[in-house]
């Protein structure tokens, strides 16, 4: 029969009640040190996360402010073209004229690349998504409902649009 007296089952293993306890007291310290090294791991990677977030923020930023760098930096030629046009004393109005389609010319090509396109739809029959019709006007040889004249272009922003195209329809 099987004594549950501990030092009895101690004794009979030939190990003393010291030498556990130093058993044990080295476990907990083991365990002790394990338990700080994945808190300050924990502590570390928390930090990290934190870094992360503040450095994301600061880049969200910087984009968000920078953002149109690009578009501005390709419209300073424009603004150039048209303070030279400013500056120019004498002219004749075919020269200042030509000089104003140019810069127009070079204005459009800059929205082009960023993704804007006139809604210049003479010709086309009505488009209530892209089109606000002002007024409906006689035009002998248009089909009804047609667009006859644009009284201001419309613009479309990367398939969105901006700006409806004012025109005016031909009657039925």
């Amino acid at each position: 029969m099987q004594s549950n007296d501990p030092t009895t089952s101690n004794e009979a293993r030939g190990e003393s009640p010291n030498a556990e306890l130093e058993a044990l007291k080295a476990r907990v310290a083991e365990l002790e040190a394990g338990n700080a090294e994945l808190r300050e791991t924990v502590l570390r990677e928390k930090a990290e996360i934190e870094n992360q977030r503040r450095r994301l923020h600061r880049d969200v930023e910087q984009a968000r402010r920078f953002a149109n760098e690009k578009l501005l930096n390709e419209l300073l030629p424009v603004y150039d073209g048209l303070e030279r046009g400013l500056q120019v004393e004498s002219g004749d109005v075919a020269s200042v004229r030509e000089g104003i389609a140019l810069t127009l010319k070079s204005l459009l090509k800059i929205a082009e690349n960023n993704g804007l396109v006139q809604v210049d739809p003479v010709g086309q029959p009505l488009d209530p998504e892209k089109h606000h019709a002002v007024s409906m006007v006689e035009a002998p040889g248009a089909a009804p409902n047609t667009v006859v004249s644009v009284l201001q272009k419309g613009y479309v922003l990367n398939d969105r649009l901006l700006r409806p195209a004012l025109v005016a329809v031909a009657k039925e």
